[in-house]
């Protein structure tokens, strides 16, 4: 493997998780990116209180990540034999937390609606 191509890429995931498995994982993360721009489109602003509960959930996602890739690739803690494997455990575990985080904020901001709707409905 001389050039790291995005195929290249793809074929790595695919080859990890299963084909199934990852193109389940891209739409999931697509349609929750999407729910997200489309929030923040409509409340045209930050809530800075779903805000807060979000990144409070970001360690929970980290680790959940952590465990779910451990899980799928058959591996175990014993198994990181070095640098390489600890900046990628590290690298899961920051994609699981922003990951968690932006779907806190969007599932909060769906349930609960655009700010001051119930004062508009009463």
């Amino acid at each position: 493997m001389k050039d790291l191509t995005f195929g290249t890429l793809i074929a790595v995931f695919e080859e990890i998780f299963g084909a199934g498995l990852f193109w389940a994982m891209v739409v999931i993360a697509a349609l929750v990116t999407a729910a997200y721009f489309y929030v923040l489109i409509r409340d045209r602003s930050v809530s800075w209180r779903k805000f807060l509960l979000a990144q409070l959930s970001m360690p929970v996602g980290a680790i959940l990540a952590i465990l779910f890739v451990q899980n799928v690739t058959s591996s175990s803690f014993s198994d990181i034999g070095g640098p390489v494997d600890v900046i990628v455990l590290l690298g899961v575990g920051v994609a699981g937390a922003i990951g968690m985080a932006i779907l806190v904020y969007t599932v909060q901001s769906l349930v609960k609606g655009r700010p001051g709707e119930k004062e508009a409905l009463n």
